[in-house]
C-alpha cells in the first residue's frame, strides 16, 4: 500500500456496490455514502463508525478539537499534515467523554515531544473507544467535501481477530444514515442535572485556578458545552451555575442568575426549537443579560424570529478572519459550525454584529437597546490569540451595568 492511498471511484454519484471485503489486518478506511473510499493505516480503537466527513484546518489544538462536543455525529479530517506529535495530557479536553466519531490523519503519529504530555495520542483514542485512520490523502478528501459538501461516511478499522468488514454493508450503513439536518444532538450531548463550575483558565506554571471571589450569578444553558468556556466566565467573577439544555425557564429563573449564557454544540438548531426557542423567549422578557456563542447564537436567532439554513462546507478552522461592524475591527477567530443564520431574516431591531470575511456569512448579532448579543465563532479558542476575549467582559459590564440600574432604581423607590 502507497504512503498516501488515492480515493477509488472519485467521480461516483450514487456510488457502484464495493467489492468483496479486501482490507488487510491493519488498513482502514473512510467509506462515503457515494461509494467513493479512501484507504489507509488503523489507529486508536477497532471498529466502525458512521457520521458526516469534515475537515478542520487549524494547525494546533487537535485534543481541544477532538472533545469539542460541537463534533458530536461527525468524522473530522484534519488538513495539517502533522497531528498527534505533542501527545495529549488530561488537561487539553473540552469534555471528558468525546462525542466525535473518528480522525482521519495524513501523516503517521509519531511519538509525542511536548513537555505537557501525558500519554501517546494512539493510547489516547484507545482509551475513548474512538477509531483514526492515518496515512491518507487528505487534500483528495478536503476536495472531495468541497465538491459535494460535507457527506454521510463511514470509518472502518478491524485489528487482530476481527472478523474483515463487509465494505459494501458499511457504504450502505453510511448512506442509510439521517444526517446531521434535523437531528437533535445538543439534547444527547448536554449535561443530565445541574451543576457548578468554579475553575478559571489556564495559566503556565499554575495550571488552572479555581473562582476566589465571586460576584456575578450566571447560569449556562448547556447545549453542549466546551469547559474553556466556562473558564472563561469563571475568571471574570461569574459563579457559573450549568443546566441541561431542556432547562425551562422557571429553572433557570430560580437560581436568581445575574445573566444568562447560551453555549455552543452540535446537530441542527431548528430541531431544539420545541424546548429552547420557548425558553429562551421566555428568558428575553426578564431583562436580563444573554450571551450566546455557536448554536447557543443560532437559537438565540431562531428565538429572535430569525432564520437557519445547513452550509454547504461549514467553517472549522482556527484561521477565518471576522470583521466586527461597529468597529471594523478584524478577529481571527476559532470556528466549528455546518449551520448559520440567515442575516436577511432578522427582523426589526436585531443587528447583524460581525460577517465572516471568507463568504460573508452573518458571525455576529445584538438586540437593539437591549443586554442581548451572541457570535457564530469560539472567542475561548484563543487563535488570535485573544482577540476575541472582550466578548466576555462585554458579556459581565453588561451584567454590572444591569445590576447598577437595579440598585438605582431600588434606591429611588
Amino acid at each position: 500500500m502507497n504512503d498516501a492511498p488515492t480515493a477509488s471511484n472519485p467521480s461516483a454519484k450514487d456510488g457502484p456496490p464495493l467489492p468483496a471485503p479486501d482490507l488487510l489486518l491493519g488498513e482502514a478506511a473512510l467509506i462515503l455514502a457515494d461509494g467513493t473510499m479512501f484507504r489507509g493505516r488503523g489507529l486508536g480503537a477497532s471498529g466502525h463508525a458512521v457520521g458526516e466527513v469534515c475537515f478542520n484546518t487549524s494547525m494546533t489544538g487537535y485534543q481541544e478539537i477532538a472533545t469539542d462536543p460541537s463534533y458530536a455525529g461527525q468524522i473530522i479530517t484534519f488538513t495539517f499534515p502533522h497531528i498527534g506529535n505533542v501527545g495529549a495530557n488530561p488537561e487539553d479536553i473540552e469534555t471528558t467523554t468525546p462525542a466525535v466519531r473518528g480522525l482521519v490523519l495524513r501523516a503517521e503519529i509519531t511519538d509525542p515531544s511536548n513537555w505537557r504530555a501525558a500519554q501517546h495520542l494512539d493510547a489516547w483514542l484507545k482509551s475513548h473507544n474512538l477509531a483514526g485512520l492515518a496515512g491518507v490523502d487528505t487534500r483528495a478528501v478536503t476536495a472531495r467535501i468541497r465538491d459535494i459538501g460535507a457527506p454521510k461516511g463511514c470509518i472502518v478499522h478491524y485489528g487482530e481477530g476481527a472478523q474483515a468488514p463487509d465494505l459494501s454493508a458499511l457504504r450502505g450503513e453510511a448512506a442509510a444514515w439521517a444526517g446531521l439536518e434535523g437531528m437533535d444532538l445538543a439534547a444527547e450531548v448536554s449535561c443530565r442535572q445541574t451543576y457548578r463550575w468554579s475553575e478559571t483558565r489556564w495559566a503556565i506554571g499554575e495550571g488552572y485556578g479555581s473562582l476566589a471571589e465571586p460576584r456575578h450569578k450566571v447560569v449556562a444553558v448547556d447545549f453542549g458545552a466546551k469547559r474553556n468556556i466556562l473558564r472563561c466566565l469563571a475568571s471574570l467573577g461569574c459563579d457559573v451555575t450549568v443546566v441541561p439544555a431542556d432547562a425551562t425557564a422557571e429553572d433557570i429563573l430560580n437560581h436568581e442568575p445575574d445573566g444568562i449564557f447560551l453555549s455552543n454544540g452540535p446537530g441542527d438548531p431548528a430541531a431544539t426549537g420545541v424546548y429552547a426557542v420557548p425558553t429562551i423567549q421566555a428568558l428575553m422578557e426578564t431583562g436580563l443579560p444573554i450571551f450566546g456563542i455557536c448554536l447557543g447564537h443560532q437559537i438565540l436567532a431562531l428565538a429572535l424570529g430569525a432564520k437557519t439554513e445547513k452550509m454547504h462546507l461549514g467553517h472549522r478552522g482556527a484561521n477565518h478572519p471576522v470583521k466586527d461592524l461597529e468597529t471594523g475591527r478584524v478577529e481571527i477567530t476559532s470556528q466549528n459550525h455546518g449551520f448559520r443564520v440567515l442575516a436577511e431574516s432578522l427582523p426589526a431591531g436585531v443587528e447583524e454584529s460581525h460577517v465572516s470575511l471568507f463568504d460573508r456569512s452573518n458571525e455576529g448579532l445584538r438586540v437593539a437597546g437591549r443586554p442581548i448579543f451572541s457570535v457564530q465563532y469560539h472567542p475561548e479558542a484563543s487563535p488570535g490569540p485573544q482577540d476575541s476575549h472582550y466578548l466576555f467582559q462585554r458579556f459581565v459590564d453588561l451584567i454590572e451595568s444591569e445590576k447598577a440600574a437595579k440598585t438605582k432604581h431600588a434606591q429611588a423607590q
